[in-house]
């Protein structure tokens, strides 16, 4: 279950097409925040996405290559 969400979260970042917060990706798949935001930090240390400033959060290729 975790990582299909874990999947959905990538997937919404791939389509987002640029930085985005929780609260914005947590909109997209109509899930409260608190879903998705209690996930970023386990997929960043996976390296599949990046925090290019604090609470934003963008998807790496590594991320790319495992929605496609």
């Amino acid at each position: 279950m975790a990582e299909d969400m874990n999947m959905k979260i990538l997937k919404a970042f791939a389509e987002f097409g640029k930085p985005a917060k929780a609260k914005e990706i947590a909109e997209k798949l109509g899930v409260p925040t608190s879903k998705v935001s209690c996930r970023l930090a386990p997929l960043r240390k996976k390296g599949l996405l990046d925090s290019p400033e604090k609470g934003v959060y963008v998807i790496t290729e590594e991320g790319r290559k495992m929605v496609e």
